[in-house]
């Protein structure tokens, strides 16, 4: 399979909540011609939109985990942190060398930010 773009679609009773929490409060570029809620995200599109079996909160939120790799994990929560982000992990260090800290979106799905200097 040649693979030549990727969309993640995540579907939400409030996708315009979900939308509006990714660019105004993670701060994710919006991708106009990809639609209403669509951002750019490290080489992909990430959209939200409704569906008519979506209801509520993320029933399992560990089941896809959003990974954003940052330069100054630091940084970037204090900044979220002061936007009232309330993270559920901070700066847990991987066996692997990658730092991670956790927090949830408005409708329960996970993301990380992720720092990694490598070997």
């Amino acid at each position: 399979m040649n693979v030549t773009g990727s969309f993640i679609n995540i579907t939400s009773e409030n996708p315009a909540r979900l939308g509006d929490f990714y660019r105004d409060t993670v701060g994710l570029q919006k991708q106009e011609e990809m639609g209403l809620y669509a951002f750019l995200f490290g080489g992909t599109t990430l959209a939200f939109d409704g569906h008519s079996e979506t209801r509520g909160a993320a029933k399992e939120p560990s089941r896809v985990i959003f990974s954003m790799f940052v330069d100054d994990l630091a940084a970037e929560q204090k900044a979220l942190e002061g936007k009232g982000v309330k993270f559920l992990r901070t700066a847990g260090k991987e066996e692997w060398g990658g730092v991670i800290s956790t927090f949830a979106d408005p409708d329960g799905n996970l993301l990380q930010l992720v720092e990694f200097k490598g070997a």
